[in-house]
């Protein structure tokens, strides 16, 4: 079986670094299978053929300031979709995703997302293949500042939050978008939260009482395992 593609945009943290390793280290453990990591920074990826699937990584830059590697690898995605390569965005990569077959993608007018969040299903879970497991309640770690703001033709919203009514999409039979980071624990969400106490709170958000919601989000982290069973057949 061909590996899977982790299109590496961005790095976490430092700080979290230092202590767990980098986004792919995360992607890799949750998938469980071979892959291959590109840094999208870097360079444009190889042929999408070469690989089963593909998961787009989050990223501290932003999909608005329309960055040169980043509009060179949303045109390498909308070409993977386009010739019916399974395609799993995250944060930015789901951003990344939807802006590349036609959404437009800016700062989230209900503002900054972050913590373990309650994700509301949408009728559509129930019949699709990469979520039909999921069961209420579903809660998912979120660190967003940007969101998807309108949607590309075709595109499904299946879920959403309180915050973010694009956070869960199906662009097509083989792509999925998540505003959410299922590849984080509930260590790494606190890590996030305490890193970024103070512009939260020049924000009016208490890192406090975030960190005290924080949870565990298994059913969000078997996502990547049921996105590699999908690619096995």
């Amino acid at each position: 079986m061909k590996p899977i593609l982790i299109l590496k945009v961005g790095q976490t943290l430092p700080a979290i670094q230092s202590r767990r390793g980098n986004f792919e280290d995360w992607f890799t453990a949750g998938l469980g299978m071979q892959v291959v990591v590109h840094d999208a920074q870097v360079s444009v990826s190889d042929s999408n053929q070469n690989y089963s699937g593909v998961v787009v990584t989050g990223s501290g830059s932003m999909v608005s300031q329309r960055l040169d590697w980043s509009e060179k690898a949303a045109t390498w995605l909308a070409g993977a979709v386009a010739d019916g390569v399974p395609v799993l965005g995250v944060c930015y990569g789901h951003q990344l995703l939807a802006q590349a077959l036609g959404a437009v993608v800016g700062p989230n007018p209900r503002g900054r997302e972050i913590g373990s969040k309650l994700l509301q299903l949408g009728p559509g879970c129930s019949a699709d293949p990469l979520l039909q497991g999921l069961h209420d309640p579903v809660f998912v770690q979120t660190s967003h500042e940007e969101a998807v703001l309108t949607l590309p033709a075709g595109a499904e919203v299946l879920a959403i939050t309180a915050q973010d009514p694009h956070h869960l999409l199906r662009f097509s039979e083989n792509a999925w978008g998540v505003q959410f980071h299922p590849e984080f624990d509930a260590d790494i969400m606190r890590s996030y939260i305490d890193i970024r106490r103070e512009a939260l709170l020049a924000e009016g958000l208490d890192a406090n009482e975030l960190l005290g919601e924080v949870c565990e989000t298994p059913q969000a982290w078997g996502l990547l395992e049921t996105f590699a069973a999908l690619l096995e057949g």
